[in-house]
């Protein structure tokens, strides 16, 4: 075995080179999530300096360090180093409460150095610091950033973790002895996960107006679709915002944990950027309509999405009415966008149905919860407890949305609009199993994600839904 003596002290980075996030992103989205006022004291900070807005953040919220992305090629490496008799510290820009927390869970660290609110020891300040503690070409150096390149000068070994290939070769340049180490490889297709294209088929709820109405317009149908490609622009921009506040929360999840930002595949000062640009597409394809109300409904809809993301949706029952009320915005915009006008008896079946499926998500987040042996589903107001009322509030909804339907049709409108209108009271009962279904299908367990997205590929939907075609063709052309 080697002996210590003999080898230099390992220098290991934080951000970006063992774990795969940044820590200052990490606490100002926490941060975010809870204080209103982050954005406000964020910008205080800052004016005081880079170290200072580290520390501030820092200290204003707590990083579960067991639940961060670390990764394992690089633990390796430090495991190994010690193995051999080797000493390891961990010095970094992030804060040092941050930097101490994660190298007291991990126990691989003789030494952490770390920004202190004053000093920001990143570049060559750190290049300095180590040569000043250590001494130029007697440490090895573990980084990922143009940034280290100071400190690679310095350094006896340079060590790059997902480097991209011009700073790889800025490394060889300045250093003789140097390794490259790949631990991953961003892709684009992981970039679209985290817009959950899945997702947009709730706003496939567009159409509903003109389906409705039985148009044939070619207007119509064409604002129908640059109406849908707007409120999944304007969706996405909003799923990536809740990403990044629900950074915590998701990776306490068996599955949200392995969503792009969560597990670090697409780093954290990608997603503002991110979110910002789909919003800004979400706009213009908003005004390509032509219609100012849409454009108003549609800047609600964010609005109301961003206030759900970042409060109400911790808000006990609250969350379940705002759920209900987007997917029922969804139609009204599919209206405004087509200049239909939707009948009360549409509003009022979309109320009921949107309520029990909002419901519905809850109560699978719940069942999930029972199962895990979790006590409050992660990030919500509900207890498991309350997992009885919350089921009775789907099955009522849904039972009362069928109602709405027969009274529906048994209007004379109805009547006299389709050649057998009798074959429509089809339509009542098929709905009444299908919510019986989605609901035993939550109570199981079965659903894991949110319900019409689940409901557009699970097959007992689909066959619920063709046999609703069925019925309305029977009852036109009968």
């Amino acid at each position: 075995m080697t002996q210590q003596s003999e080898l230099p002290i390992l220098v290991v980075d934080l951000d970006g080179t063992l774990i795969r996030t940044d820590m200052l992103f990490e606490s100002f989205w926490a941060s975010v999530s809870s204080d209103s006022r982050t954005l406000y004291l964020t910008l205080k900070s800052l004016c005081m300096g880079r170290a200072a807005l580290k520390a501030h953040l820092a200290a204003s919220v707590a990083i579960d360090s067991a639940s961060l992305p670390y990764k394992i090629a690089v633990l390796d490496i430090i495991r190994n180093w010690r193995e051999q008799g080797g000493r390891v510290a961990l010095v970094t820009a992030a804060d040092r409460q941050a930097a101490e927390a994660i190298a007291n869970h991990l126990g691989l660290f003789d030494e952490v150095h770390a920004s202190d609110g004053v000093r920001n020891l990143k570049g060559r300040a750190k290049a300095e610091f180590l040569v000043s503690r250590f001494g130029a070409g007697n440490f090895d150096y573990i980084g990922d950033a143009r940034a280290d390149l100071p400190v690679w000068e310095c350094a006896r070994r340079a060590v790059t973790v997902d480097a991209s290939a011009p700073l790889r070769k800025a490394v060889e340049a300045i250093s003789s002895d140097f390794r490259h180490l790949q631990t991953e490889q961003r892709k684009w297709a992981t970039y679209l996960k985290a817009l959950r294209p899945h997702q947009w088929l709730k706003n496939t709820l567009v159409f509903l107006p003109a389906v409705a109405a039985q148009s044939g317009s070619v207007e119509i149908w064409t604002n129908s679709v640059l109406a849908f490609i707007a409120f999944s622009l304007i969706a996405s921009s909003v799923y990536i915002l809740n990403d990044l506040a629900d950074l915590s929360a998701d990776r306490a999840h068996p599955r949200k944990r392995n969503r792009p930002f969560a597990s670090g595949a697409v780093p954290l000062s990608h997603g503002a950027v991110m979110s910002f640009g789909l919003w800004l597409a979400g706009i213009l394809t908003a005004l390509a309509i032509g219609r100012p109300e849409f454009l108003v409904l549609l800047f609600g809809y964010y609005a109301l999405t961003v206030a759900y993301s970042f409060s109400l949706k911790r808000r006990l029952m609250i969350d379940i009415f705002l759920l209900a009320s987007f997917y029922s915005l969804r139609v009204l915009a599919g209206g405004i966008a087509s200049g239909l006008v939707l009948s009360e008896w549409l509003l009022a079946f979309s109320i009921f149905i949107f309520l029990s499926l909002a419901a519905l998500k809850r109560q699978a987040e719940l069942t999930d919860g029972v199962a895990t042996g979790r006590a409050q589903a992660t990030g919500r107001a509900y207890h498991v407890d309350d997992l009885p009322i919350v089921t009775m509030m789907a099955i009522g909804s849904g039972y009362v949305s069928v109602l709405i339907m027969a009274l529906y049709i048994s209007t004379p409108m109805v009547q006299s609009h389709y050649n057998t209108p009798q074959a429509l009271w089809g339509i009542c009962l098929v709905l009444l199993y299908w919510v019986s279904h989605m609901v035993m299908t939550a109570h199981r367990g079965n659903m894991d994600d949110d319900p019409i997205v689940f409901a557009m590929r699970d097959l007992a939907s689909q066959v619920c839904s063709l046999l609703i075609v069925g019925i309305v063709l029977t009852a036109s052309f009968l």
